[in-house]
């Protein structure tokens, strides 16, 4: 007896590491024995599960809820539930002791392994049926922990009730509890130091909205098949056109300035980037996240969509809607670092278990955040299939990979000696590199309709290369250089910007090293870096005359278009998450904002029915420039050409003055038309051009033996088709 008070103690100490060779059913040599752990409890009794008549009566050993006996002329395990009395209520329950191991031999060498390709399915909380008793099987990887419960509504937040199974074979702790649907939990983790702490579950697939921590009992939500019409709108050879959106932000209720839902989300955002044109709509994270002003950066919950705007099915309604309306979704991913909050992944069972030790490894220093431990074959499944989640059951057609640079470098923003060299003394986080590789990988051979992107701003080789072919296996990169480049260029007063002309032509140097996306990203309108109408010199017609001229050439230029919310109207201020765009700048009077949203909308109509404007994106015969060095009026001008050799010739003025009688060479002679003028009264322009097109010149200019003659408006891009017979 003194064996089993000491087993008793340390049970409840939370010191007893396997509770289930102590609680449940078990073969003794006083023959069948019961034992359950239930506080509070006035009386218990064993039932048969098939009949349901009383087998035998517990008699409570222990005061703090300890029960046990033998049961009389039973000799073999059966099926049985336990008839509990407390002082206000009587319930007949499962015995969540009664059951056996729930991970089968596989995933146990799966998920040690690194290598299950859906851990998401096996680890965290499932509804499921065991034995015939619905309820849910929770597990969770903690192995240096000395015991973990499960804790929740359905057994008073009492770590004491339902302590979990330890798989010693890979740290995972496993339970089934007649838990149902709806109801909230955590996990209560009595670390490798003996201290307790309340921790939400990495796995969760709804969380409860901060302030609040708790994990929800939800269901996984289906998959969804993929779709060849969403592929082939990520494809290379396809316009792509992307509205970057903070769902928090994009619209608000004017009343109370509170969030949209996801259904009105859902419907306004798809009608109003259908009709703009955009191809895509690339979301902040939407990972749940205890921090409003880290715009999503700093998340907690990576399996659980955020719960400001609705429930996970309202999330999914509103991928479905976007999907309706043609429109493919793209999610900001962020596997590089995660916050300290003591109910999240920092020291989960009293250990550096998701997050490197060192702190020159494992902490980040611009972001007060931890970095995710690549090397660990645990961390890299659970990140991984987590890209994979997001595909699989919300129909995500891509990946946006937040700060990949600060992933694949270690002396990221540190000082010399701030940072622990590689196996080989190198700076490369050789781990996060492998890491990277295998996530594109599976994701490219399970979901091959997707794609990933790397907001990546070194040059670092080999980005959107195959792993195969010791790249990095993305599908795209954003291209940081031509957008420092080209916004110091366009910042400049256009009396200097003769001194600064290789900014706008050196992109071309490197253009097919990756392939690229143009990204004016939430990052450029935050932080006192101004609006980009802000930045753009001189009085107000100019700015916006500036800020159209570039848009011109930004989506004429070989690459796929990023522009972040507002944008497309020129909002006049910088970001703020708190609060909506300024929707009310497009009723103003003299019309300069809703002249460039205007522009926007042609522009991505004008780049989808034009295949030279993207089909050869990435192959140097799709581009040629026509004027590359006429600094002193800075001009430039080139051709876009697609697979059948159709051309759309793009040229820039960049000076307020306007250029009367430019020549410039040709190949296709003929009538040639001006499909677009940023200068047209269309987008409160002065209306100068081309009437609508020109006949070409049977005289030799820039090594073609025809030409045009352009009247080139001030600080205005023009887009030139020739003419179909």
């Amino acid at each position: 007896m003194s064996e089993l008070s000491g087993a008793i103690n340390s049970l409840i100490a939370g010191h007893y590491a396997d509770p289930f060779s102590l609680l449940g059913m078990h073969e003794t040599e006083n023959g069948l024995e019961v034992r359950a752990l239930l506080p509070d409890a006035l009386d218990v009794w064993v039932l048969d599960g098939a009949t349901g008549r009383k087998v035998g009566q517990l008699p409570r050993i222990d005061d703090r809820g300890f029960f046990c006996a033998a049961l009389p002329r039973r000799k073999r395990p059966f099926h049985y539930q336990l008839a509990v009395t407390w002082a206000h209520a009587a319930l007949v329950i499962d015995d969540p002791y009664r059951f056996g191991t729930l991970l089968d031999a596989m995933d146990i060498w799966l998920l040690a392994e690194g290598t299950h390709l859906r851990p998401f399915e096996r680890l965290g909380a499932h509804l499921v049926t065991l034995d015939g008793v619905e309820g849910t099987r929770f597990a969770v990887w903690a192995p240096n922990a000395r015991r973990v419960s499960v804790v929740g509504e359905f057994n008073f937040w009492d770590g004491r009730r339902h302590p979990m199974r330890l798989l010693r074979e890979n740290g995972i702790w496993e339970i089934f509890l007649p838990a149902v649907a709806g109801q909230l939990y955590k996990y209560e983790v009595v670390d490798v130091h003996g201290n307790v702490q309340l921790k939400a579950d990495p796995y969760a697939f709804e969380a409860q909205m901060r302030p609040e921590t708790a994990s929800c009992v939800v269901r996984l939500p289906p998959k969804v098949e993929p779709n060849a019409q969403r592929r082939q709108a990520n494809n290379f050879d396809a316009p792509i056109s992307i509205y970057e959106v903070h769902l928090a932000s994009w619209r608000r209720h004017t009343d109370n300035n509170f969030w949209l839902s996801y259904q009105d989300l859902a419907t306004q955002l798809a009608e109003y980037a259908n009709e703009m044109g955009f191809t895509h709509i690339e979301l902040l994270p939407i990972n749940e996240h205890p921090f409003d002003g880290s715009w999503g950066y700093q998340p907690l919950g990576l399996y659980a969509p955020t719960r400001r705007f609705g429930t996970p099915q309202d999330f999914r309604c509103f991928v479905d809607t976007l999907h309706e309306a043609g429109i493919n979704v793209l999610l900001d991913w962020v596997p590089g670092h995660f916050p300290t909050d003591a109910y999240g992944l920092a020291q989960f069972d009293g250990t550096a278990l998701y997050e490197y030790a060192d702190p020159k490894e494992g902490f980040h220093q611009d972001w007060n955040t931890l970095i995710y431990n690549y090397g660990r074959h645990e961390v890299r499944n659970y990140l991984a299939g987590n890209a994979l989640f997001w595909m699989e059951h919300y129909g995500i057609d891509g990946l946006r990979v937040d700060a990949v640079a600060s992933m694949i470098y270690r002396d990221y923003s540190r000082a010399q000696g701030e940072w622990v060299p590689n196996y080989y003394g190198g700076k490369e986080n050789l781990e996060a590199i492998a890491f990277l590789r295998y996530t594109n990988n599976v994701l490219g051979h399970a979901r091959p309709d997707a794609i990933t992107v790397a907001e990546e701003s070194t040059d670092y080789p080999g980005v959107t290369l195959p792993p195969g072919c010791n790249g990095l296996g993305f599908h795209y990169k954003w291209n940081m250089g031509w957008m420092h480049d080209t916004l110091s260029y366009m910042q400049q007063d256009p009396v200097h910007r003769k001194y600064h002309h290789d900014k706008m032509t050196f992109g071309m140097l490197y253009a097919y090293s990756e392939n690229f996306i143009l990204p004016l990203s939430h990052d450029e309108v935050v932080h006192g870096k101004r609006s980009l109408l802000d930045r753009m010199p001189c009085d107000v017609w100019q700015k916006f005359a500036n800020l159209r001229a570039y848009y011109g050439f930004m989506w004429a230029f070989p690459g796929k278009k990023l522009l972040f919310m507002g944008g497309e109207f020129a909002q006049g201020r910088e970001w703020n998450h708190d609060t909506s765009l300024d929707w009310h700048l497009l009723d103003e009077p003299e019309g300069w904002h809703r002249g460039v949203q205007q522009l926007v909308k042609d522009l991505n109509h004008c780049y989808r029915a034009q295949p030279p404007l993207y089909q050869l994106d990435f192959q140097p015969e799709g581009f040629e420039w026509r004027v590359v060095d006429d600094r002193e009026n800075s001009v430039f001008a080139f051709v876009r050409r697609d697979r059948q050799g159709n051309e759309v010739m793009v040229v820039s003025n960049f000076t307020p003055v306007p250029r009367q009688g430019y020549r410039i060479g040709i190949n296709q002679p003929g009538r040639w038309c001006e499909i677009l003028n940023t200068d047209s009264w269309h987008y409160h322009g002065s209306n100068l051009g081309n009437g609508g097109g020109l006949e070409s010149e049977a005289i030799g200019s820039h090594g073609r033996a025809h030409s045009l003659v352009l009247t080139l408006p001030p600080l205005a891009t023009l887009y030139l088709a020739k003419k179909v017979p």
